[in-house]
């Protein structure tokens, strides 16, 4: 029995990096083929963290050492807070600047709520954008020049 357990741990860890593997390549794939940027990070978002899923649990069945695995298991729960949320935030920020959508796309539901104004978001777009002042203020520059220019210092 004991001779066994090596054996479905590496088969195990075999499944699971073949699953990863496949994810990830599944997710290039994505990347080159779909038209749009809300697509293609659509593809990799989701790629990536099913294929780093499978690649961290064949590490954990492969190595099963306790700082290994616990190190695994808390990147694993990592990924799966913040890919979601860091791809979403890449999406708003790309439909806030304006990228364009796949023609044959059926519906973008924050166009509409920002129509509808269910957002409660201002469109800025008519304001002058705020501007630094032409003069420095001698408190935030004590080392100034005493004509009152301010002097540029070198990094060290």
């Amino acid at each position: 029995m004991n001779d066994l357990i090596p054996i479905i741990s590496d088969l195990l860890a075999t499944l699971f990096l073949i699953v990863g593997l496949f994810f990830m390549v599944v997710g290039v794939v994505g990347l080159h083929r779909f038209p749009d940027p809300y697509g293609k990070l659509h593809a990799t978002t989701k790629c990536v963290t099913l294929g780093l899923l499978g690649m961290l649990l064949a590490v954990i069945f492969h190595i099963a050492v306790l700082s290994i695995v616990t190190k695994a298991i808390m990147t694993i729960v990592f990924v799966f807070i913040a890919n979601p949320v860091g791809s979403h935030m890449i999406a708003k920020a790309a439909h806030q600047a304006g990228y364009r959508k796949w023609e044959k796309t059926l519906s973008d539901e924050l166009q509409e709520d920002r129509d509808a104004g269910c957002l409660g978001i201002v469109d800025t777009s008519d304001h002058e954008p705020a501007r630094a002042t032409a003069e420095p203020d001698p408190e935030d520059d004590p080392q100034g020049d005493p004509e009152g220019e301010p002097v540029l210092r070198e990094a060290i």
